[in-house]
């Protein structure tokens, strides 16, 4: 690959070299938020990728989020999306559950300590246009109605207005929603049930404006939100206890104002609604989000109520999670096991999301003495202890999410890295935005080679994988020695810390930290962190990747073991410690962790 334009790989991966030709390296089925997000991570890492959605291009996606939480804008952030979107919406500095316990996301430790209010089809544009930019192939009126995999890649079946064909990919992830073809179509199930039924949902103009852009008002038989699009239309979801129908039964203008009635106090002169509709929400999840070269992503996932606003940014998540190690793994930088952490990583998260928004809802929806009771005290203890307070907003913010980190990791290991200071004045998600690893180490820590081993000149940082002219420059250290430790090139961002922290961090792509080390002596240091680029990044102090080395041995093997992985590590580092610095496993083994720390 051409560490100077990363791009440049595309009709040479480390997969498609030693397998037969295919459409595209990734089928990403299903164009919500979710997709498009995972699309242009991949798109722009350097892979052939193709999305394919049941829709016609003419046809606008029903939408129903309407908030964003400060992790999904501190993930949009490093795509260089996050200003644009926040300037368009809403901001909430506090939030109500259940209409008594108030959380106040103001002291989030964030660049975006708030909730942000924008309707989920302005989420969908910034990430569309992405995508395209990056080289996305969009196929609309595709219905996938089956695949077959087998050990090279996945063959999909599409339906279109065009009659019958097939797409054959590496990998296919399904963000294809609740009713997901793809999970069907790999035979698993979506074990759950309905938690609440006849939710009313419409687009409506006001003749009195609310006093907040986002209204949350509960009674005990009647919850319902008004949230600001910023354009004079507004989106009203509301439930009432006594007007419970099925989906298909038509809502209308005067169902919607009196839920706003009973739920909010009054209806602010709701009036020409541009559609209404009517749903039940359900608490399921898959058992599995990978069945060989299939994932699931998002709603396909993963699904449950709508309190805490919590469905889009949960899948866009997933997408953040997945998408460098698809990359990784197809370009040949990491072994085929790392997809393993995938499943390891996110459905705790997408657990503990179920369990946290069926709480909400069940106490919201509570009718009898006792239970209202409990309510109240709930309430309380959210408003009045301070450290379950911040758990909360943590965690409903995404913020307080974590992954597992095998025994004897650092106590940063798997945490979400913060928007660390840089010493040149730029910050760490202004350079998570050339999706790769960063590397943040004190003044005058080891250096990083980045260049060819033999190469005599000082190495620079290779040209960035996402284009960005307001990108800064990244911080280095004075060029490395020849026996510098050495990623893959066009791998790793090295940058320095501002002020006197002599904590040494390896960022993941996805803004998680891979490993770290309080080592000091020079050492010490520079073989911890040897040791974890090898793992993490796939490089030798030689600057091969131990692919490169595995195919090397497997070209001289007998033929009958030509269909060995060539993703297969040379080394395969245990949790090791070296004073008070920690290799951590590969992620796949790391399940003995609680996500949520």
């Amino acid at each position: 690959m051409d560490a100077m334009n990363p791009r440049s790989d595309k009709g040479d991966t480390k997969e498609r070299a030693a397998d037969g030709p295919r459409d595209a390296d990734v089928l990403v089925v299903g164009a919500g938020p979710t997709g498009l997000l995972l699309a242009g991570d991949l798109a722009e890492a350097g892979l052939s990728v193709t999305l394919l959605e049941r829709r016609p291009d003419t046809t606008s996606n029903l939408t129903r989020a309407l908030s964003v939480h400060a992790r999904t804008l501190e993930q949009l952030d490093a795509r260089g999306l996050a200003d644009e979107l926040v300037a368009g919406g809403h901001r909430i500095s506090r939030l109500r559950l259940f209409g008594r316990a108030d959380l106040d996301p103001s002291q989030l430790p964030s660049r975006f300590p708030f909730v942000l209010i924008t309707p989920q089809f302005e989420v969908e544009r910034l990430l569309d246009r992405r995508a395209r930019k990056a080289g996305v192939v969009f196929r609309y009126d595709s219905e996938v109605t089956g695949l077959e995999q087998d050990a090279d890649g996945v063959t999909v079946h599409l339906r279109g207005a065009g009659g019958t064909t097939s797409v054959r990919g590496a990998y296919v992830v399904g963000t294809d929603g609740v009713r997901s073809t793809i999970r069907e179509a790999i035979g698993l199930p979506f074990p759950g049930k309905s938690v609440i039924r006849s939710v009313v949902l419409a687009d409506v103009r006001l003749a009195q404006e609310p006093e907040s852009p986002f209204t949350v008002g509960a009674t005990d038989d009647a919850f319902g939100l008004l949230g600001s699009f910023g354009d004079g239309w507004y989106r009203v979801i509301g439930w009432n206890r006594h007007r419970q129908a099925d989906d298909d039964t038509p809502a209308d203008l005067a169902e919607v104002q009196e839920v706003a009635r009973l739920a909010l106090g009054k209806d602010y002169g709701i009036h020409d609604a541009r559609w209404i509709s009517r749903f039940h929400s359900d608490e399921r999840q898959a058992p599995e989000y990978r069945v060989g070269r299939v994932f699931l992503a998002g709603d396909a996932a993963h699904v449950h109520s709508p309190a805490g606003g919590q469905g889009m940014n949960t899948g866009l998540q997933d997408a953040a999670n997945l998408g460098w190690k698809l990359a990784a793994v197809i370009q040949g930088h990491a072994p085929a096991a790392l997809l393993d952490s995938y499943q390891a990583e996110r459905h705790p998260v997408g657990k503990m999301v179920l369990r946290s928004s069926g709480a909400i809802i069940r106490l919201a929806l509570v009718h009898h003495a006792p239970g209202r009771a409990a309510r109240a005290v709930a309430a309380q203890l959210v408003n009045r202890l301070r450290p379950l307070s911040r758990r909360a907003v943590r965690n409903l913010s995404g913020i307080g999410i974590a992954y597992p980190a095998g025994p004897g990791a650092h106590r940063l290991a798997g945490h979400r890295a913060p928007d660390i200071q840089l010493a040149d004045g730029s910050r760490l998600y202004e350079l998570l935005r050339q999706g790769r690893f960063v590397l943040i180490t004190p003044a005058g820590g080891p250096a990083v080679a980045q260049g060819p081993a033999n190469s005599g000149d000082a190495p620079s940082h290779p040209a960035p994988a996402r284009p960005d002219a307001s990108r800064p420059t990244p911080s280095r250290t004075d060029a490395p020695r020849p026996d510098a430790p050495r990623p893959a090139d066009g791998r790793l961002i090295h940058a320095v810390w501002r002020g006197d922290r002599r904590t040494a961090l390896l960022v993941r792509p996805d803004g998680y930290v891979a490993w770290a080390t309080d080592a000091t002596a020079p050492a010490e240091r520079a073989a911890a962190l040897r040791t974890a680029l090898l793992h993490w990044t796939g490089a030798t102090p030689d600057g091969t990747t131990p692919a490169d080395a595995t195919s090397a041995r497997s070209s001289s093997a007998a033929a009958d073991t030509s269909t060995t992985p060539t993703t297969t590590p040379t080394v395969t580092p245990t949790a090791t410690s070296t004073g008070a610095s920690t290799v951590i496993p590969t992620p796949a083994h790391d399940a003995d962790r609680p996500a949520d720390r």
